[in-house]
């Protein structure tokens, strides 16, 4: 007589886990995103579905990091990453590395969220706008000090006023470390800047 086979719950679930991530180990997944949540931890939560299907999705903060937009309730994605199965609920949910707008480029959905922020806060308003000189007496510029860039920036500063004193800071522009770099060179500009004002009040 053979000897009947009996699994315990975490045996199903562990085979179950090793299915599922050796057939859906680097997948895309389209649908729409629904119950999303971020924690303060930077993981965020939600679901992709469908007319016909839902999917329980997370983003670990290691990978939404990188996100260039805001995901939101509603909005239509590609994710990618492999689908496994959490342990503890015997939930199979797709762990996502990556997240794309379906029908708009990353970039542009950033800027138009972007945008779209700054215009709630009065940003765009006349009133919040500043008189630019006619002609500036110093010039801050935050670029690469070896690029292209500060090279054409020098010559037509030059060519339309020798007057102006041109700062440059160096940065960084490409890499994950940039944007820190840049970020760091504006606020001490405008330190700067605000030091040079109130020396000329004095």
């Amino acid at each position: 007589m053979n000897e009947t086979r009996v699994y315990t719950v975490s045996e199903v679930t562990q085979n179950i886990r090793f299915i599922l991530e050796d057939t859906f180990s680097d997948v895309w997944v389209e649908g729409e995103v629904s119950n999303f949540k971020m924690y303060s931890s930077g993981h965020m939560y939600f679901s992709l579905k469908d007319d016909k299907s839902l999917m329980n999705c997370v983003l670990f903060k290691g990978n939404s990091r990188n996100l260039a937009f805001t995901i939101e309730d509603g909005m239509a994605v590609l994710c990618f990453g492999k689908v496994s199965v959490y342990d503890k609920r015997g939930q199979y949910q797709l762990y996502v590395n990556a997240v794309e707008p379906r029908g708009r480029g990353a970039l542009q959905l950033a800027f138009e969220q972007l945008k779209d922020k700054l215009r709630k806060e009065g940003l765009f308003e006349e009133s919040a706008k500043k008189t630019l000189p006619f002609l500036p007496i110093k010039v801050g510029v935050v670029t690469s000090a070896n690029g292209a860039a500060i090279r054409d920036i020098l010559k037509v500063a030059r060519r339309r006023n020798v007057n102006t004193d041109i700062m440059i800071y160096p940065v960084r522009v490409q890499g994950e470390e940039a944007k820190y770099e840049i970020v760091s060179a504006i606020e001490n500009f405008n330190e700067f800047n605000e030091r040079v004002i109130d020396e000329n009040k004095k």
